[in-house]
């Protein structure tokens, strides 16, 4: 038995105009969806409730931040054991250049998007943190020309 929950074309419209503005007040989604804001809140509460909508976050301009310089980096360990992948997640996760890490299925072990101020900034922590690491066996480096479409 499935645990997928069914969504009509309304519930698809809310979930989009949440994607562009997950600030957007009940009315105003409302309006935008062509329902009246009570049985608008209702959907937007079974999406909550089914675990479709997981939360609501802000989008980070890393740029404003002086950390202009996106870099997604492929990262294999030499690891066969529980502890060392989540010794690994753990401390990767907590450095600040670090936007994103993901464990992949095959090769790379590790995805990794990292924001930096420029080339000096990614080759510090390229050098002084992630390779490092006593388990990282390679890492290869790919630098963001230009973003189309992202979070």
């Amino acid at each position: 038995m499935s645990n997928e929950i069914r969504l009509d074309s309304v519930d698809r419209e809310i979930l989009f105009h949440l994607r562009q503005d997950g600030r957007l007040t009940n009315v105003e989604l409302a309006k935008r969806v062509g329902l009246t804001a009570p049985p608008c809140l209702r959907r937007v509460k079974r999406l909550e409730d089914a675990g479709v909508i997981s939360g609501y976050r802000a989008v980070i301009d890393h740029g404003t931040l002086g950390r202009g310089l996106e870099v997604l980096i492929d990262v294999e360990v030499s690891a066969n054991d529980r502890k060392t992948y989540l010794e690994f997640e753990e401390v990767v996760a907590s450095y600040e250049e670090v936007v994103e890490v993901r464990r992949m299925f095959g090769r790379p072990d590790y995805f990794i998007r990292a924001a930096v101020a420029d080339h000096a900034a990614y080759e510090a922590f390229l050098t002084g943190k992630l390779t490092g690491l006593p388990c990282v066996l390679r890492v290869d480096s790919h630098l963001t020309m230009k973003t189309i479409k992202g979070p």
